[in-house]
């Protein structure tokens, strides 16, 4: 099916940005790059797919089950996203939400050329059909200088909810609160910008340059774009080993050392964040149930504090074995959308924000990710991220924060500001 041949980098930092730089010439592109953060369940420092030999492209209808079935057919590594609205193909929900953004809900391809690039080894699979064309890629890709970016004009980016309205939609989420109807929802806002130029890859490049996350990605499909700089990871499976790492809790960094572990140690104790952390936990443990081997659910890590370039995180990690009964989609079909972005309980959150927000999600807190031949697959979650469509000019990145008893709108208000930072930095 592929050739697999071996390069050493002596240069590794530097392959990447050229590789992502030769990457622009294609219609489909991922590139999925861990920034060498130090984390336990790593397969890669980066990787790179290119160029569509078969796709699947469609709406939340079915889509789970298009997907089974062409992973099941293709057995091969297979790249792309699942977009938050395909809540609507697991339960009986919809979106009818504004979406400027106008992505599938599904998209996945199946690569003629992939590079995973680990530590100083560069391994390059090619589907037999262009392996001839290894050894000129790999001279254009090392003799490839950076791209140089002309200046754009400014992205005006503007808010969609208001204070005073975000204010108001968390009371009233409040409310639902106090009547029982959830325990913990995640309300999302978002922001965006008509008639926008950008160079997408400029921008993606600035925004790893300052976030420097573990699952960052630059995914293009033709004239769409994410320029994702995400921390946390919805979904891995090794054989039959399936790890979830849920983000529930985020403090400021200070760059004076003793003011940063202050916010670090406050975020550690903080009795709401911790709260928040464990239903969501609770809820992972839950959905993994539903496809694991009896009694293999387990909490590897409760409420560990991880530091990124902008904040300091609290990150649950939440282990199983999957029952062989069980396909790969029928994981991803149990557990998504991940409950660090929909709340307890999920189905009546759904509801809930879908009532009170005013923006369709689309790939915003879905998954980009990607499958191995064997069935293994690793999936982020679509947060910190910038979406584009350049086709209607359209640039969109979207921020939420967790909604439970003890919030105080106004408070909830500023950890939004504070997760849009790097993206406001970004487009300006």
């Amino acid at each position: 099916m592929r050739v697999s041949i071996h390069k050493h980098i002596a240069n590794p930092e530097h392959l990447k940005q050229q590789l992502l730089s030769w990457s622009q010439q294609f219609r489909e592109v991922v590139f999925l790059d861990s920034n060498s953060y130090p984390q336990e369940y790593s397969s890669f420092d980066c990787m790179l797919a290119v160029d569509a030999f078969t796709s699947l492209k469609t709406d939340f209808h079915n889509a789970f089950d298009d997907l089974k079935q062409y992973q099941q057919t293709t057995k091969d590594w297979l790249f792309g996203y699942l977009s938050y609205d395909l809540k609507n193909n697991v339960e009986e929900l919809k979106s009818s939400n504004f979406d400027g953004l106008d992505f599938p809900d599904l998209f996945f391809f199946q690569p003629k050329k992939i590079m995973v690039l680990k530590g100083n080894q560069l391994e390059i699979k090619y589907l037999f059909l262009c392996d001839d064309e290894v050894e000129d890629d790999f001279d254009e890709i090392v003799q490839n200088e950076f791209n140089t970016f002309e200046t754009l004009s400014k992205v005006d980016v503007q808010q969609r909810i208001s204070k005073e309205s975000y204010v108001e939609k968390v009371s009233a989420m409040l409310r639902h609160i106090h009547k029982g109807d959830m325990y913990e929802a995640n309300f999302c806002m978002e922001f965006f910008a008509e008639n926008a130029i950008i160079n997408p890859l400029e921008k993606f490049q600035k925004l790893n340059a300052i976030s420097q996350a573990p699952f960052s990605a630059f995914f293009k499909n033709n004239k769409q774009f994410l320029l994702s700089a995400s921390p946390e990871r919805y979904l891995k499976k090794v054989g039959e080993t399936l790890i979830s790492q849920p983000i529930k809790g985020t403090s400021k960094r200070f760059s004076d050392p003793i003011e940063d572990e202050k916010s670090k140690q406050f975020l550690a104790s903080d009795s709401k964040e911790r709260a928040e952390n464990i239903m969501i936990t609770d809820l992972v443990r839950n959905d993994l149930s539903h496809t694991a081997q009896k009694g293999s659910v387990e909490v590897v890590e409760l409420c560990k504090i991880y530091s990124f370039l902008q904040v300091h995180q609290m990150i649950s990690t939440i282990t199983s074995k999957l029952d062989p009964q069980y396909s790969p989609i029928d994981v991803l079909k149990t557990t998504f959308p991940m409950g660090s972005m929909t709340g307890a309980p999920k189905i009546s959150v759904m509801k809930i924000i879908e009532n009170l927000e005013e923006t369709k999600r689309g790939l915003y807190s879905g998954a980009i990710g990607y499958f191995t031949p064997e069935g293994d697959f690793d999936f982020n979650v679509v947060i910190r991220s910038i979406l584009y469509n350049q086709e209607n000019k359209y640039v969109s990145f979207s921020v939420g924060s967790a909604i439970t008893a003890q919030s105080i709108p106004e408070k909830e208000y500023e950890e939004c500001l504070l997760k849009a930072k790097a993206m406001h930095e970004v487009l300006q």
